[in-house]
């Protein structure tokens, strides 16, 4: 049974920066796919980041609209995966959820529908 954890969101303001945390339990594949998804108020749910180990490789994938501001990381060991936060914006005011897939990965990693595995959600609140 796979369950994931979510900490650290919170309030910040206009231009700061936060750190999601997520750890996973009975949840484990040395080929990966997890992130983060938000909704905000009245807002459809929105693919945010997502990271993806592959046999080879390790691929990240960004919403445009965090792009060059927020990273995706995770922590092997751990089992932990982390969303850097920095220049936030009202408009990433949100609930945060952390999520996770089961291999094989065929779906597109922005389709929320295909990710069985959602955290409890972490609110951010960006302020002036």
């Amino acid at each position: 049974h796979a369950e994931l954890v979510e900490s650290g969101g919170g309030s910040v303001q206009i231009g700061g920066s936060l750190r999601l945390s997520c750890v996973a339990s009975g949840w484990n594949y040395k080929r990966k796919r997890w992130g983060w998804f938000r909704q905000g108020r009245g807002i459809e749910r929105e693919a945010v980041a997502i990271i993806y180990n592959s046999q080879d490789s390790t691929n990240t994938y960004y919403a445009d609209s965090v792009k060059g501001r927020f990273t995706v990381s995770q922590d092997n060991a751990k089992n932990m995966v982390f969303l850097q936060m920095n220049s936030v914006k009202p408009e990433d005011t949100a609930t945060y959820y952390c999520v996770a897939d089961d291999p094989p990965y065929y779906s597109a990693w922005y389709n929320g529908d295909k990710y069985p595995y959602w955290g409890q959600g972490t609110q951010v609140t960006v302020s002036s």
